[in-house]
């Protein structure tokens, strides 16, 4: 459990050196963009082979093929309903996201809720994949951890903007990454024990989730943010972990 902890906490806690990068110094949004670009491709990757790839091993195609579409509807649910809260941008450097509607105009605490909603699968991904034999897919720990820094660095910048302290902004990822860390956690010790098709199927549930939420938020962000150049970056940054999943 101690373990789940950590490397939850660790894969979320980029979301504060994200906020920091954001607001020690001003960065053009191409820069973020290709940045959450390469994040989006590593993320990609792990998702490929780490969760389906293991989900398929232990449970088969059946719970695999039920936990993705579950994953994928619960997420794109959630994710309507935080959007129409006021984080429907919640990824955009841009003031209130880019946004001319008053009520998507960088509300935090919608904010906040689309950022844990973006990041319980990932977290109860990683506190799973310790039940499957007592250690942590490493490059999948580092394709969440780079990808939530540019995550960061763009809804800090926005909110900077808007006019929102450096302490508040602080705050409010603190309880994302704590949040985050919590879901690992339950991810682990809620889960010891269950049958192997459970754990397939929660693994895969987790990666419909983070397919949905990379297809809907991060990869038109990284687009509209880093321009063209943004699917070869996106490319280079899935054939980075596909060559570091083959080495380790």
């Amino acid at each position: 459990m101690a373990a789940a902890a950590f490397w939850g906490f660790f894969a979320a806690g980029s979301l504060l050196l994200g906020a920091a990068l954001a607001l020690w110094r001003s960065w053009s949004m191409r820069t973020i963009g290709l940045v959450m670009a390469f994040g989006t491709g590593v993320l990609f990757s792990s998702v490929a082979f780490d969760l389906v790839e293991d989900a398929l091993d232990t449970g088969g195609g059946r719970p695999t093929t039920a936990g993705i579409a579950l994953g994928a509807v619960t997420y794109f649910v959630g994710d309507t309903v935080v959007s129409r809260r006021g984080a429907a941008n919640r990824k955009s450097a841009l003031p209130g996201g880019g946004s001319t509607d008053a009520d998507e105009d960088g509300n935090p605490a919608a904010i906040v809720l689309g950022a844990v909603l973006d990041g319980i699968p990932e977290s109860v991904a990683i506190g799973i994949s310790l039940l499957e034999g007592g250690h942590i897919g490493g490059v999948f720990v580092a394709a969440v951890f780079l990808s939530n820094i540019p995550e960061a660095m763009s809804a800090s910048a926005g909110l900077s903007k808007e006019g929102r302290s450096a302490r508040r902004i602080f705050r409010l990822w603190a309880v994302v990454v704590a949040a985050s860390t919590l879901a690992s956690v339950a991810g682990y010790a809620l889960l010891d024990g269950t049958s192997v098709d459970t754990i397939a199927f929660l693994s895969a549930f987790a990666a419909g989730a983070v397919l949905t939420m990379l297809a809907s938020t991060m990869v038109p962000e990284a687009a509209r943010q880093g321009g063209p150049v943004s699917g070869l970056v996106t490319s280079g940054g899935f054939l980075l972990a596909v060559m570091l999943d083959y080495v380790t």
